[in-house]
């Protein structure tokens, strides 16, 4: 019962219109990047027409006309009119089609400690807006959630965007997050650990929600556009007085059996060395992980030649290189990135180099972060991307394919 077959009607009609819709937004992509010149009918390069769609697919012309009516019906497609000016052949003109990126629309969100951000996006990926908010530290999850909300609420008014043309929700969060959605463990933000954060979102959006781990978003958003791009094997490193990581093996984002890969901060624990929050003290009293004030004021110390500070530093450093080892070691990444606030303080890359060129019998190459803050927004975009795109062509599994809350 419910098995599919070869000759599934319903499953050949899908296939059929997965393969001719992702021709046509190839075709749309291609004319897009080249300023959609006219072509020799007169239509514009970023269009095609149903010959093109034959030749492309290898499927009839009977089908490709009954896959574009269906695509058109659904707003996935539009008929395209022949450019005034361009070149006429003899007879009537071809009839041309676009995939319509602007059909629906896109949300990335980060909540953080300090800030929450969004990034809006058309089905192709393509930014057309962003904002970031401050939240108190203190805030609790229904005010850290209301947060989010007013935030995605101005920044679709300020694009013009209805709230109901959103496909997808991809949303970066600290913490150890499940399948799900439900955030299992979570020290960052009050009142987060067991929260449904998925459920939660889905009754503001009304559309698939998918939550993940920030330093996951990160990793899959460097990928996407930043450093690690062109590589499959990578580490992303959110550093931080209790570092996190993300990484993807073979092009896909690793989660681990309940979501939990990664949590290199808690490697200290084996040693039973010092706790994270007095790596960076300077004076025996434990630093609050969330007061980004107190810890760059150490590092400025630091950088003014105080003693105590520059050997916080260097003990900050010190951890920082043995928690990516650790992670470097086992997965053998091509590249390792490294992002969060300490990103941009002096002297972290080159120990890190060093010493995982020590340690590492093939040392991967050590990269910032190309995207810096904008990084997990990034990724939470691609996150929502990924399962339009996943829905709408339905060939292979995507990098970052998981459960969505509905």
């Amino acid at each position: 019962m419910g098995r599919l077959t070869g000759g599934d009607p319903s499953l050949l009609r899908r296939i059929n219109s997965a393969v001719v819709l992702h021709a046509l937004r190839a075709a749309t992509a291609s004319g897009t990047a080249t300023g959609g010149a006219q072509d020799e009918a007169g239509g514009c390069a970023g269009s095609a027409s149903l010959t093109d769609l034959t030749r492309v697919t290898g499927l009839s012309r009977p089908t490709v006309e009954g896959v574009i009516d269906g695509l058109a019906d659904s707003g996935l497609v539009v008929e395209v009119p022949a450019e005034e000016g361009g070149v006429r052949r003899q007879g009537r003109p071809a009839r041309r089609f676009r995939f319509r990126a602007e059909a629906g629309h896109l949300l990335g969100i980060e909540i953080g400690p300090h800030r929450v951000a969004a990034l809006l996006s058309d089905l192709d990926g393509h930014a057309l807006g962003s904002i970031v908010r401050e939240v108190s530290e203190k805030a609790s999850a229904d005010e850290r959630l209301e947060r989010v909300r007013t935030t995605v609420a101005d920044l679709l008014r300020r694009a013009g965007v209805a709230r109901f043309s959103l496909r997808a929700v991809g949303v970066g969060s600290p913490g150890v997050v499940e399948a799900d959605g439900t955030v299992h463990l979570c020290t960052a933000l009050p009142g987060w650990t067991g929260l449904p954060l998925g459920e939660r979102l889905r009754r503001s959006f009304r559309c698939p929600v998918l939550v993940e781990n920030d330093a996951n978003t990160a990793a899959v958003a460097e990928h996407w556009k930043g450093a690690a791009a062109g590589s499959d094997d990578v580490v992303f490193v959110l550093a931080g007085l209790s570092p996190g990581a993300g990484s993807l093996i073979g092009g896909r984002l690793h989660r681990g059996f309940g979501g939990a890969a990664g949590e290199i901060g808690a490697l200290h624990l084996l040693g039973r060395e010092a706790a994270p929050e007095e790596v960076l003290s300077t004076t025996g009293e434990p630093l609050n992980p969330l007061d980004e004030a107190q810890v760059a004021h150490v590092f400025a110390l630091a950088r003014d030649g105080d003693a105590r500070a520059r050997a916080a530093v260097d003990r900050f450093v010190r951890r920082l290189v043995h928690d990516t080892a650790a992670l470097v070691l086992a997965l053998d990444p091509e590249v390792v990135v490294v992002g969060g606030w300490a990103a941009g303080l002096d002297g972290v890359l080159a120990p890190l180099r060093d010493e995982l060129s020590r340690y590492c019998l093939r040392p991967p190459q050590v990269a910032l972060s190309l995207l810096g803050e904008a990084a997990v927004t990034t990724g939470a975009l691609r996150l929502a991307l990924d399962h339009v795109e996943q829905e709408l062509f339905a060939v292979d599994s995507t990098v970052t394919t998981r459960r969505a809350s509905r």
